[in-house]
C-alpha cells in the first residue's frame, strides 16, 4: 500500500503469552472429521477432504501438532488433528521426520497433503502464532481462533499473517475460524488471510476477520497473477482498514458476507482480477468495492448487494470506486452450486454462524442456522488434481489446420506452429511454467470447442488455464487440466489458451479448434 495504515480500533484485543509444557499427540478414542463438507472453489480440482479416512489424534501444543504430522507413514497419509487449548511460541518447537517439514514459532504445513486441523472441546487458540501453508494441498482448518500474529515487534510469526498460503498451494478449506489482530502495520501486524505465488482452489467460509489494518490479499504484487479460484462466503469483516480482500488477477466469488466499518477500502479488484460479488451487506463503510491504489484495472459482476451508509470517494488516476451506483463491468460463471441468502438477512445469519466456537452452524439459503452432519470418513484421492481427460477423435473440421499461431514465449527447440500441424510428436512449450499459445485466422471463425492435447510423457502437467478471445481479452472458460474444453459459441479471429499454473514443463502437442 502507498499510504500508512491508521487503524481505528473499537476494542483492542489483549495479547497474552501462556507458556505450557509440550503435549503429546495421542490417538483419539473415536475418529472424527471436519463437520459438513467443503463449499465453493475448494470443491473443484478434485475436492477438499483434508484428513478424512485417516487417523485422528489430539494435540494441546504446537509441538504436538508437528509431532502428529511427523509421525505419519508419509507426507500424504491422511490425518485429523483435534486441537484444544492455547498454542503459542512457548509450546511450539520444530519436529523432524520424513513426512513433515516443520519450524519453531509457527504451525508449518509445508510440502504435505491430506490434513485437517480442527478445534475441539473448550476451543483452540493460536496466540501470536500463525499457520503457514506452503507447497501443500487438500488442507482443512476449522473451528480455531488465531490472534495477534506479528511481523515486527515481539514475538513475530508467519510474516505477520494469521493464515498465509504460498507456492503451489491447492485445495484449502478454512471454515468457522476467528482471525483477529490489535492494530495495523504500524503496530506490527500484516494480513489475516493471505494467498500468493500460485495458490488456487480455496474457500473461506463462516469466519470472522476483525480489528486489523489488512483483511487479506490474493497476489503479492501486480505481477503475481497466478492465484485464483477463491470463494468467500458468510464471513464477517469488521473494523478493517482495507483488503477485504485485495485481488490481483484470478477469479473470486464473494457472496453473503457482512462488512462493518471498513475504513479505507473494501473489495479491491485490480490487475485484471474478476470478482463475482453478490448478496453481501455493507454497512458504515467507505469505498467497499472498486480498483484502488493502482492504475491497473480489475473487474466485478455485482447483484443483490445492500449498501447501508456507505460513502464513496471521487475517481482518480489510481482510484476507481465502483459506487455510488455499482454496475457490473464483467461476467463471472462459477463451476459449483450454492444457495444464496437474501442480502437483508446476511448480518443476522452471519452473526449467528460465523467464527470459532459457534457450533459449526451454517445456512442453507433460508436465513436460518442449520447444524451440518459430520462428514463420513472417506479415503482421499491419491492426488487433488484430476487426471486429464482423454479426448477421442472429434467430429467436424479442426479449424487450426492451415491457421496461424503465436504465443507469449517458446522453449528452445519448440515452435508455435507445432500445435496446429496434426503431428503429436511435435509440440510447443513455454519458456517457463506458464505462458500463452494462440490460434489465429485472417477472418473471423465461430468456435465453441477446443481440444488441448499434451505431448507424450507430459500428460497431467498442465494445471489451471483460461481460454480467452485473443482479440478482446474476454475470458471464455477457466479450468484445469488438458482435454476437451467447451464454451458458448463465439465469433473471433484469434483464440488464446493461457496456462496459469503447471507441474513440470507443459507441452502442448495440438491445439485443436472446432465450430461445434
Amino acid at each position: 500500500m502507498r499510504r500508512a495504515v491508521a487503524l481505528r480500533l473499537q476494542a483492542a484485543l489483549a495479547t497474552a503469552a501462556i507458556a505450557a509444557a509440550a503435549g503429546v499427540a495421542l490417538p483419539a478414542f473415536q475418529a472424527s472429521a471436519a463437520a459438513g463438507s467443503a463449499t465453493g472453489y475448494a470443491t473443484a480440482n478434485g475436492g477438499t477432504t483434508g484428513g478424512a479416512g485417516g487417523q485422528t489424534v489430539r494435540a494441546t501444543t504446537g509441538t504436538a501438532i508437528h509431532a502428529a504430522l511427523c509421525s505419519r507413514a508419509s507426507s500424504s497419509t491422511p490425518i485429523t488433528i483435534e486441537v484444544e487449548g492455547t498454542i503459542n511460541h512457548g509450546n511450539t518447537t520444530k519436529v523432524s521426520g520424513t513426512s513433515c517439514n516443520t519450524a519453531a514459532g509457527l504451525i508449518e504445513l509445508k510440502q504435505i497433503s491430506n490434513v485437517t486441523i480442527i478445534g475441539v472441546g473448550n476451543g483452540a487458540v493460536f496466540d501470536q502464532l500463525g499457520i503457514h501453508i506452503r507447497e501443500a494441498r487438500n488442507i482443512i482448518i476449522q473451528n480455531v481462533t488465531i490472534r495477534n500474529v506479528k511481523k515486527s515487534g515481539s514475538p513475530t510469526s508467519n510474516g505477520g499473517d494469521a493464515i498465509g498460503m504460498e507456492s503451489g498451494v491447492r485445495n484449502v478449506w478454512v471454515d468457522h475460524v476467528t482471525l483477529e489482530a490489535s492494530g495495523g502495520e504500524s503496530e506490527g501486524f500484516d494480513g489475516l488471510f493471505d494467498m500468493k505465488d500460485d495458490t488456487q482452489y480455496v474457500t473461506l467460509s463462516y469466519s470472522i476477520l476483525r480489528n486489523s489494518g489488512r483483511g487479506g490479499l490474493v497476489g503479492s504484487s501486480e505481477s503475481d497473477r497466478s492465484n485464483g479460484f477463491i470463494t468467500y462466503h458468510h464471513n464477517l469483516y469488521e473494523n478493517i482498514d482495507s483488503r477485504t480482500p485485495l485481488l490481483r488477477g484470478g477469479i473470486a466469488h464473494i457472496y453473503n458476507n457482512s462488512y462493518v466499518s471498513l475504513h479505507e477500502s473494501g473489495i479491491n479488484s485490480r490487475a485484471g482480477a474478476r470478482a463475482k460479488v453478490e448478496n453481501n451487506y455493507f454497512k458504515d463503510s467507505k469505498d467497499v468495492l472498486g480498483t484502488f491504489y493502482t492504475s491497473e484495472a480489475g473487474y466485478w459482476q455485482v447483484s443483490g448487494n445492500i449498501f447501508d451508509n456507505v460513502t464513496w470517494s471521487s475517481p482518480g488516476s489510481e482510484n476507481n470506486p465502483a459506487g455510488p451506483n455499482p454496475q457490473s463491468n464483467t461476467s463471472v460463471s462459477v463451476p459449483y452450486s450454492y444457495s444464496l441468502d437474501g442480502a437483508s438477512c446476511v448480518p443476522n445469519i452471519v452473526r449467528q454462524t460465523a467464527g470459532a466456537n459457534k457450533g459449526l452452524q451454517v445456512s442453507n439459503g433460508s436465513c436460518s442456522p442449520q447444524t451440518p452432519s459430520p462428514t463420513p470418513p472417506t479415503s482421499p484421492s491419491p492426488s487433488a488434481s484430476p487426471s486429464p481427460s482423454t479426448s477421442p477423435p472429434p467430429s467436424g473440421t479442426n479449424l487450426s489446420i492451415g491457421a496461424g499461431s503465436d504465443g507469449s514465449s517458446k522453449a528452445d527447440g519448440t515452435s508455435y506452429g507445432n500445435v496446429r500441424d496434426g503431428n503429436m510428436s511435435t509440440y510447443w512449450s513455454p519458456a517457463g511454467s506458464t505462458g500463452d499459445i494462440s490460434i489465429k485466422w485472417d477472418s473471423a471463425k465461430t468456435v465453441s470447442r477446443i481440444i488441448i492435447r499434451e505431448a507424450s510423457g507430459s500428460a497431467g502437467s498442465i494445471g489451471s488455464w483460461q481460454v480467452t478471445n485473443g482479440t478482446t481479452g474476454a475470458v471464455l472458460k477457466s479450468g484445469s487440466g488438458a482435454g476437451t474444453i467447451t464454451f458458448a459459441s463465439t465469433s473471433l479471429s484469434k483464440i488464446t489458451f493461457k496456462i496459469t499454473s503447471s507441474t513440470g514443463a507443459p507441452r502442448v502437442a495440438e491445439f485443436e479448434t472446432y465450430a461445434g
